[in-house]
């Protein structure tokens, strides 16, 4: 299959009746990889700071199960959060995998970066004389890795691990690893299409199209609003009183007009719903700068305090789909 195919079925299966992309690539991707004698995706994922959020919704992934995406698409080499073996056994396994497959394995980043006490508010493994801390191991894979990928807000842009006070002094792995390249996935949590169908393009075609902030344009190319089911009610402007209305939710703290992603039509939870859906307003969880731009999350957004980013003011018509 060709990559504009590709691009092409990633759009089309979020707004099909079924909305089943990850079921859809599977045999894409097998069928690619027999083809062009390919091996699995190698994979190593490090959890830093962060909820595991993201590794729950990926989990939560269905058509098809998660085994099917680790047994047919990638090769988990190592995860402090999915393997078995823990202590020295596991550190054991990142350092021969790491060397093993070095310039051949995608790094996986889930969590954000602590900077402040030289990183030693997160390590990810304990030696006799010393904790590896999450900083020393980015830092280190990332430059080995041939790609890396940042799943969900924190790991894409510091999100609510660096939200004020940030008293660890946490970043996002963009600003760990400055002189490379790093996709971001963002999302509080990620949608597992996302997440999968990134991977999958790594693996068939490469490095994806990105946008202005190394998201793949195939999921954050178009703004919420854009394609907001309740879009019509702002045009008219014909606002919510309260939550729970049937209106457009821009009075009760919407964030969508300058947030990205196709949440609107792809949806959550197996396809059934998003927030606007049910009733919540869109917070704006793959913003670069969520959550502190997005709260109070039920003020209006031309009243919203951020120190972190320029205030976008609401005048009416003044504010486009985009």
């Amino acid at each position: 299959m060709k990559k504009e195919k590709f691009s092409e079925l990633c759009r089309s299966l979020a707004q099909s009746k079924e909305h089943e992309l990850t079921r859809a690539i599977l045999p894409i991707v097998k069928k690619q990889m027999l083809k062009n004698n390919k091996s699995k995706l190698p994979v190593i994922w490090l959890e830093t700071n962060d909820s595991g959020d993201n590794n729950i919704s990926f989990m939560n992934t269905t058509f098809p199960y998660l085994g099917q995406v680790l047994s047919d698409m990638i090769d988990l080499l190592y995860s402090n959060t999915f393997m078995a073996a823990q202590g020295p056994d596991a550190l054991n396994i990142l350092n021969q995998v790491s060397s093993l497959y070095r310039s051949r394995f995608t790094l996986v980043v889930e969590g954000a970066i602590p900077l402040n006490s030289n990183g030693l508010f997160c390590s990810i493994a304990l030696t006799p004389n010393r904790p590896v801390t999450a900083l020393e191991a980015v830092t280190t894979l990332g430059n080995q890795a041939q790609y890396v990928v940042a799943i969900g807000t924190c790991a894409s842009f510091g999100g609510v691990t660096a939200a004020r006070p940030n008293i660890t002094g946490s970043v996002g792995v963009r600003d760990v690893l400055s002189s490379r390249k790093v996709i971001n996935v963002s999302g509080c949590p990620v949608n597992p299409d996302w997440f999968v169908g990134t991977l999958a393009h790594l693996l068939m075609y490469g490095l994806p199209e990105l946008d202005k902030l190394n998201r793949p344009n195939l999921f954050y190319e178009y703004t919420i609003h854009r394609h907001c089911q309740r879009r019509s009610y702002f045009d008219n402007k014909d606002f919510a009183e309260k939550l729970g209305d049937i209106e457009c939710m821009f009075s009760q703290g919407c964030v969508g007009p300058r947030t990205n992603a196709d949440c609107p039509y792809r949806q959550w939870v197996n396809y059934v719903s998003w927030p606007v859906k049910a009733n919540t307003p869109c917070i704006g969880c793959t913003n670069e700068d969520f959550p502190d731009a997005s709260t109070p999350f039920f003020m209006p957004l031309n009243e919203k305090v951020s120190s972190r980013a320029p205030q976008v003011l609401f005048k009416g018509k003044e504010l486009s789909d985009e």
